[in-house]
């Protein structure tokens, strides 16, 4: 079995890392660089930067931003928001992304999917997929940061996303987005049963068990507010998941500023 990551996000906006709650309240967390180093030091097996309201202001992702963290950290990272055109990922790519997500613009025009996918490989294609339970029992595709409805089903879409050439699905439960209260264990495994492509999940981690329970199912998981507050660190996470006998990336032996 491959090993299970452990993968921060953050969501930027405006040069500032922000956590809400169901997207939205945002507060402050920090400069991203600081944030992406700290996190590289300190176990994070990936990260995951978000421009989270480039698409809405109809905007590419701040490439300068993407440069600075890749001069900064040294293991994979993906970023989001604003890519709207094969040409906005090469930009991504060549400003040192390892990999780049599509939300809006994937379930707007699908084709994007496949022209990256055979333009730079399937590996480096995430489609990220933000879904909300809604009142006849499916799960619904959001996108614009999660605050514009879809016609499309999240299980159908994620069937779709793997046909096109996605390498990857980064699905977000807006329910439990910011509510420590748990991933969204039904809709992830709904959607990791519908394809064969690894699933990261995200959205409602607020104790080590959460961690465990969502990775019963899912090949990775995201956290932010958890590791941006200091309530725990990835350390301790993979401590106790190792613990628990999940295959994990371990630490070094010398952890810079445990948190």
């Amino acid at each position: 079995m491959l090993a299970k990551r452990i993968i921060p996000c953050l969501d930027v906006k405006n040069g500032r890392v922000v956590k809400g709650i169901n997207f939205v309240g945002l507060r402050d967390a920090g400069d991203p660089i600081e944030q992406g180093k700290w996190y590289a030091e300190n176990g994070a097996d990936e990260i995951t930067f978000l421009d989270i309201t480039a698409s809405l202001e109809s905007r590419g992702t701040l490439l300068r931003m993407v440069e600075r963290v890749a001069d900064t950290i040294f293991i994979p990272f993906t970023v989001g928001g604003g890519v709207r055109s094969a040409d906005d990922f090469r930009d991504l790519l060549r400003a040192g992304a390892d990999k780049a997500s599509i939300n809006t613009a994937a379930v707007d025009h699908p084709e994007i999917i496949t022209e990256c996918a055979e333009k730079f490989g399937s590996q480096c294609v995430v489609v990220a997929i933000d879904a909300k339970f809604e009142s006849d029992g499916k799960f619904r595709v959001y996108t614009h940061g999660g605050r514009r409805p879809t016609a499309r089903d999240a299980i159908a879409w994620a069937r779709e996303v793997e046909h096109s050439g996605a390498g990857e699905i980064l699905l977000t439960s807006i329910d439990r987005d910011g509510t420590h209260n748990g991933y969204h264990l039904e809709l992830t495994r709904a959607i990791a049963d519908a394809v064969n492509i690894p699933v990261i999940a995200s959205g409602g981690a607020g104790e080590l068990a959460h961690f465990y329970d969502a990775l019963q199912i899912a090949d990775a998981v995201l956290a932010a507010s958890l590791f941006h507050d200091r309530v725990m660190s990835i350390h301790q996470v993979k401590d106790y998941l190792a613990q628990r006998s999940l295959p994990i990336r371990t630490r070094s032996p010398h952890p810079l500023g445990e948190g």
